[in-house]
């Protein structure tokens, strides 16, 4: 069933897209910072805590999706999920209190994992099928260069103002604002959201998940999963560089805090400037032309951001590498969307990611790290938060913890893999190919 697009529905989606990003945004980055940084300079751990949450997105997504789809209901697992949300946010940085390390880590990702549950309560399973129900074909990619933006600009703030927040007044605090941040605006746009009516399957909540996993759906499916698998091997390319980019940045660029912040501000602004007319061109033009361009646009561009050195050039490939994923994600997210089952779109919204998630976030990250530890990576050592160059006379610090930086390479390899993507999206059929197939056949 397809809706006219109103005022209130908009914003309702901005807000909620808003909210959701700015929890994704400091979950994905500054969890791993937090931990580098305070708990212990391995990136081991980083991989450990983006895999486990991994896992528990999309487990989240498949069961509450499927149950949201049965209940034809989105509006209470956003009154529910926004607000536990934001207050998992907030306490994480108590496992910055705890010791020894192991215990720290431990609880660093059971922290992350309840945290996780809560979003993907909120954003997998309810509000990628809400963007789904209230759109159509025609509209379709312009909400979602609209939640790019909500994305982008989510990343922007977060990335802004974490510097300043965090020299200013230290990692607890920062937590504690974005928490409250993520409250109000999820809470708002939940009480804000429109009712809908969904087609609700008359199919049992076990049976709609045993269906979707048999070999008759993924036939009737398949230029769906084309594009899931390329958008998985995009994501496991993603997760090679992306968890360690403000470690990197930080440690081998040598930027601080606040300028680390200032570089990712331009770089992300330079991308929602692209992102705005990205919907109306992955419209008019067709989903995988428009894929086939941020591939060689993300080749390239990772690469060159790799063998960069001076600040000046790495900032404008940085903004290449942004440009070339907000071009992904537009035109990839609305071809997914399209393809969906009308009855199966906040489970489909599940299996969406297990492919860009959970294969990903499980291997991508170890990838870099494989990486930092063989390629390159300059050894450190941990003292009471404090990080120091390997070469002193070691012997002398108590407690020292040996870590890394992340080498160029993490950026190089991560350009390199993406060739793979291209043979999925040759294969998956554009929607504007599907439209005429279906047209055809309803005319003979």
């Amino acid at each position: 069933m397809s809706y006219q697009l109103t005022p209130r529905t908009i914003l309702t989606i901005i807000f909620l897209s808003f909210a959701g990003e700015i929890a994704w945004a400091v979950e994905n980055q500054y969890f791993n910072v937090f931990i580098y940084d305070i708990i212990s300079p391995n990136t081991l751990y980083v991989s450990l805590i983006v895999t486990f949450s991994a896992i528990t997105a999309t487990a989240t997504a498949i069961t509450l999706g499927a149950l949201s789809d049965k209940l034809g209901r989105r509006k209470v697992f956003f009154l529910i999920g926004f607000p536990m949300w934001a207050l998992t946010t907030g306490i994480f940085p108590l496992t910055g209190y705890m010791r020894p390390i192991i215990l720290a880590i431990s609880m660093a990702i059971v922290f992350d994992c309840v945290m996780t549950f809560f979003g993907s309560m909120a954003s997998d399973a309810a509000l990628k099928a809400y963007s789904i129900d209230v759109t159509t074909i025609k509209n379709r990619g312009k909400i979602n260069a609209v939640m790019q933006v909500t994305l982008l600009t989510a990343t922007l703030v977060v990335y802004a103002g974490s510097g300043f927040i965090i020299e200013s007044l230290g990692f607890y605090i920062f937590f504690y604002i974005i928490g409250g941040i993520v409250a109000i605006f999820g809470t708002i746009g939940a009480v804000l959201a429109p009712k809908i009516k969904i087609n609700v399957s008359e199919e049992k909540y076990w049976n709609t998940l045993k269906s979707t996993l048999s070999i008759r759906e993924l036939r009737n499916n398949k230029d769906l999963f084309y594009v899931f698998i390329a958008t998985m091997l995009w994501s496991i390319s993603f997760n090679v560089f992306f968890p360690y980019i403000l470690i990197y940045l930080e440690h081998r660029v040598g930027l601080e805090y606040i300028t680390a912040s200032i570089f990712m501000f331009v770089v992300i602004l330079i991308a929602i400037i692209v992102a705005v007319p990205m919907g109306i061109v992955v419209d008019k033009i067709g989903r995988k032309k428009i894929a086939f361009i941020a591939i060689i646009t993300e080749m390239v561009s990772l690469t060159l951001f790799g063998i960069s050195e001076n600040i000046y050039v790495v900032a404008i490939f940085g903004a290449l590498v942004m440009i070339g994923m907000t071009v992904w994600d537009v035109a990839v997210k609305t071809w997914t969307k399209d393809l969906y089952p009308e009855e199966k779109r906040g489970q489909f919204s599940g299996y969406y990611i297990i492919f860009t998630v959970m294969v990903a976030m499980a291997t991508g990250p170890f990838i870099g790290d494989s990486i930092t530890k063989n390629l390159g990576g300059v050894k450190l050592l941990h003292y009471m938060g404090n990080l120091v160059l390997e070469g002193i006379d070691s012997t002398t610090i108590l407690g020292g913890v040996a870590g890394y930086i992340p080498p160029s390479w993490v950026f190089i390899i991560a350009g390199i893999m993406l060739i793979v993507v291209f043979i999925p999206v040759i294969f998956a059929k554009d929607t504007k190919e599907l439209m005429k197939e279906k047209i055809n056949k309803e005319f003979t």
